[in-house]
């Protein structure tokens, strides 16, 4: 049996694991000093106590497979938590700030962010393990196939959870965090088990989307050194049913979904949604499993529950211990992905912890209703409709990742409005302009590319930023507003042909035709479809 106080570290205050036979000896020296506190303060203690709420590792622990890895950007995964979650570097002076939460147990402190990085940039330099073992994750350096790393844009991925206004990590190519000197993590073929909080609309087929257990020196070396959750759309062993995304294991030259590589679950096409739970564990022995789920709604699916790769080397494992997250174990940094929390266990997890686990995450609501509709203020959910008479019933959505306008009304499906449902932002370029994030592809902004208007995940580069920044003004129409290019100020946002442009009314391309010019560029902005 094990419990929890509270022990500090350069500032930083986690959770510590403490053995029972301590706890005795802890408990004659606690009994003498109650003696000596009010009833009052006792039954405070106590009441507080009770209040507390199982998190994520409070589930583990309790359930006798303690974290060993605790990581997040948005969130305390140990209800008694207080301590800094991750570090920002700003661009302008490098100067560096760590990221904490509102409260213990609670949420990340996103205007801290907002507020030290200001009219800059920043990235993530580290992210903080919140065990008591500090298997603190920072940037990766160079490996076997991949050269250094860098670090994920701290504001690419803003999203809601518990009702707070918080940031994801948005990988894009050759971004990567890695610890190679852990204590705790399983090693030549320890049981464990993790999970991690990703999204099913940011991915690719490049190697490799990864978050645990890797190789201690950045290099491939061999079958079974690896036992890490993968998430992509890469297909290592046929069978892959289905289009993917899948959640498979990275367990060293192959992802599997199954023994034999491939898929034995013709139900298993992949997971879509906006937030996924990807689950593994793995007793080093004999026998792995793989589960998924939706991280807002309902429970588990186990994909794969059964021994271990029948390929040499895998039965038993030969884990090294090392952490990553982002890319494979020899820093094979191809992939795209995006992650919101995980942890690591010391022993192989019951399916009752998993599911509790599971339900605690749903209850965090990621993605939920930022709370602000229908205004063009930071975080206000809204869609944005056609003034144009033509098309007065027209909203700006997007559809296979181009921006367009097509008729939305109380009676389309879920996806349309959804589809046309944008997340105000400040502007990624100019804190005084505004950027518009998808509502159903968490960390997908509009952008302008070859005048063209996109939506697309935002990689943190300047060209990005600039293309996804534009400046309302008065609607040129005299009707609602229109939206001025950041890096292009005589281009608005127009819809032409049904699809949507920055243009002006004199150039060259056929959206920058005069007629009905200032009806197309002027929108009015309105409740969104999508709740």
């Amino acid at each position: 049996m094990e419990a929890f106080v509270s022990q500090c570290r350069d500032n930083k205050c986690v959770s510590a694991n403490i053995p029972a036979r301590s706890l005795r000896t802890l408990a004659v020296v606690a009994l003498l000093l109650l003696a000596s506190l009010t009833t009052a303060s006792a039954a405070l203690t106590a009441s507080a106590a009770e209040a507390a709420t199982s998190l994520p590792c409070d589930i583990y622990g309790a359930a006798n497979t303690p974290c060993v890895a605790a990581h997040s950007t948005t969130r305390a995964l140990y209800a008694a938590y207080n301590g800094p979650l991750y570090q920002v570097q700003r661009a302008s002076d490098g100067a560096r700030s760590n990221i904490g939460v509102l409260a213990a147990g609670g949420y990340a402190n996103a205007a801290a962010q907002d507020s030290f990085c200001g009219a800059t940039t920043c990235v993530i330099t580290e992210i903080y393990d919140q065990s008591p073992r500090h298997n603190d994750l920072t940037i990766e350096g160079p490996g076997g196939a991949g050269g250094q790393d860098t670090g994920v844009p701290a504001d690419a991925l803003p999203v809601t959870a518990g009702g707070h206004q918080v940031y994801g990590a948005s990988f894009s190519g050759r971004m990567g965090y890695r610890d190679n000197t852990t204590s705790g993590v399983a090693r030549n073929g320890q049981p464990e088990g993790m999970y991690m909080i990703t999204s099913g609309t940011h991915v690719n087929g490049a190697c490799c989307f990864d978050y645990g257990n890797a190789e201690t020196n950045n290099q491939d070396t061999g079958n079974g050194h690896m036992d890490a959750l993968n998430f992509g759309t890469e297909c290592w062993f046929q069978p892959c049913h289905g289009a993917g995304p899948w959640v498979q294991a990275d367990l060293e030259n192959g992802l599997f979904q199954s023994d034999s590589g491939g898929s034995k679950n013709t139900a298993n096409t992949g997971i879509t949604s906006p937030f996924v739970t990807a689950l593994l564990k793995n007793n080093g022995q004999n026998f792995f499993a793989l589960k998924d789920g939706n991280a807002r709604s309902g429970g588990l699916r186990t994909t794969y529950s059964g021994p271990e790769p029948t390929l040499g080397g895998y039965a038993p494992m030969h884990q090294e211990g090392a952490i990553v997250l982002g890319t494979g174990g020899d820093n094979s940094n191809g992939s795209i992905g995006s992650f919101f929390e995980g942890v690591m266990t010391a022993g192989l997890p019951t399916d009752a912890a998993d599911n509790a686990v599971q339900a605690n995450v749903v209850s965090v609501g990621y993605g939920g209703p930022t709370g602000s509709t229908g205004t063009l203020s930071p975080a206000s959910e809204i869609s944005v409709r056609a003034t144009t008479a033509c098309c007065t019933g027209d909203y700006l959505r997007h559809q296979a990742d181009k921006a367009l306008i097509s008729p939305v009304a109380s009676g389309s499906s879920a996806l349309d409005k959804s589809d046309a449902t944008w997340i105000v932002r400040r502007g990624l370029a100019d804190a005084s302009c505004v950027s518009f994030e998808s509502r159903n592809y968490p960390g997908d902004f509009l952008r302008h590319f070859d005048f063209q208007v996109l939506r697309q995940p935002m990689d943190g580069s300047a060209a990005f930023r600039s293309d996804a920044t534009f400046c309302p003004v008065a609607g040129k129409n005299g009707q609602g507003t229109s939206f001025r290019s950041a890096n292009y100020p005589a281009k608005y946002l127009r819809h032409y042909d049904n699809s949507v442009y920055i243009a002006d009314s004199s150039g060259a391309n056929a959206w920058d035709s005069a007629t009905s010019w200032a009806d197309d560029v002027s929108w009015a902005v309105a409740q969104p479809w999508a709740p």
